[in-house]
């Protein structure tokens, strides 16, 4: 059963009507399926009339949701031949952070990605996809595997930021995301970032420095969350709404800005109504966006990584 945001309500509503009245047939021998069928066209025509005037913190919260598909799915959906590697070789294994080796199609790559969870105990195992240090040094060992072997990264981005606590400072979180941030900008091989749900601060920039930033459609990428930013600057988080407006966190405000380079259709009504369908569409994206890459010469991956990130901000 689909979940519904708050906006949603009156969608909610009319499907429920619709479930009503099929049980209702099923019972009986009345024919209502005109009904039906009007009460779809109706409902169909909400979910994308309410989706196609999302506002950002709308956005935010349809990028949040509990049923969206996430590292293990796209993984599953979209690899072949997934093989995991885990451990930082310094501390221990992160699991907020995954990855490793898989195939898309018939090329060879390395996937890293933030898992969130998608129940209570997967969530708390994977800690909602908030990295440690060992994460992002993890991060770093893949990503030196794939320059030794030339292989492509793809990088599948979902955090609301890197774990803020005094464990992770203790272990040196600063330095781990800046030192990922700059495995990142050194590769030579090809590297492709996809922004697929929240990417939050710098624990998804650690993760995203790559010559092609792509996002899907609803999915939102800031240096803070809108709770954050709210609670700074007016002392509470009521305003969340306000604040997301303001910090132009969505897909399409990014693009204006050269800060992501692609955006992903997601299905109507979000990635999380057609799990199969979003999954496909990103992993076309995905390969597309190799095939003009793997052209390149390792110097020129480089500086056109340099060049988009120095460009960001001067328009």
């Amino acid at each position: 059963m689909t979940s519904y945001l708050d906006f949603e309500k009156p969608i909610a509503a009319l499907e429920s009507r619709i479930i009503e009245l099929r049980e209702t047939a099923d019972e009986g021998s009345l024919d209502i399926e005109s009904e039906i069928t009007k009460l779809q066209s109706k409902s169909s025509k909400m979910l994308r009339d309410t989706y196609t005037r999302l506002t950002p913190w709308q956005k935010t919260q349809v990028a949040r949701h509990p049923e969206r598909p996430h590292f293990k799915d796209f993984v599953r959906g979209l690899f072949d031949e997934f093989i995991p590697l885990g451990g930082d070789r310094n501390f221990g294994d992160d699991q907020a952070i995954l990855g490793g080796f898989a195939k898309l199609g018939d090329r060879r790559l390395v996937v890293i990605g933030h898992e969130k969870g998608d129940d209570t105990e997967s969530r708390l195992r994977h800690n909602f996809g908030m990295g440690k240090p060992e994460g992002y040094r993890k991060a770093i060992r893949l990503m030196d595997l794939a320059d030794r072997f030339a292989l492509p990264v793809v990088t599948l981005v979902d955090t609301s930021g890197a774990f803020p606590g005094v464990s992770a400072e203790e272990r040196g979180q600063a330095e781990a995301i800046a030192r990922s941030t700059e495995k990142c900008l050194s590769l030579g091989v090809p590297m492709i970032a996809v922004v697929v749900g929240e990417g939050g601060s710098g624990g998804a920039v650690a993760l995203a420095a790559a010559e092609r930033v792509l996002m899907l459609e609803h999915a939102v990428y800031s240096v803070i969350s809108p709770e954050g930013c709210a609670s700074i600057l007016w002392r509470t988080g009521d305003k969340a709404d306000v604040a997301a407006d303001a910090m132009q966190i969505t897909a399409q405000n990014l693009a204006k800005l050269g800060v992501i380079d692609r955006i992903i259709e997601e299905p109507i009504g979000g990635a999380h109504r057609d799990s199969n369908l979003a999954i496909a569409t990103l992993g076309k994206a995905i390969a597309e966006e190799l095939d003009e890459l793997v052209q390149l010469e390792r110097s020129a991956l480089r500086s056109a990584r340099r060049d988009k990130f120095l460009k960001i901000g001067s328009l």
